[in-house]
């Protein structure tokens, strides 16, 4: 059951377009976890973002992350999604 969707690629659009510029870099953690959750049907709790995937968001600090991003999630052990950046060029720069 879970071999099936051990291990995906998205791109996840991190629409932070109306908010308040000191909310966007949490908004866009938010917005990772949150499609995770929805589309590998997990938790918000149980996906791990990595430091590269967080450095990425954060490299122009708290007001203007990505527009979107590339992200590889893999299933691990008892339903825990770790979420890791494909590479290191942004999708949305």
């Amino acid at each position: 059951m879970a071999d099936e969707k051990s291990e995906q690629i998205y791109t996840i659009p991190l629409d932070t377009e109306g908010y308040p510029h000191w909310k966007k870099g949490n908004l866009a953690i938010k917005k990772v976890r949150e499609y995770l959750s929805r589309h590998m049907k997990v938790d918000e709790d149980k996906i791990k973002i990595n430091a590269p995937l967080n450095e990425t968001i954060w490299e122009h600090g708290i007001r203007k992350p990505p527009r979107k991003i590339r992200v590889k999630a893999t299933r691990v052990e008892d339903g825990v999604v770790e979420a890791d950046i494909v590479d290191t060029d942004k999708v949305g720069a």
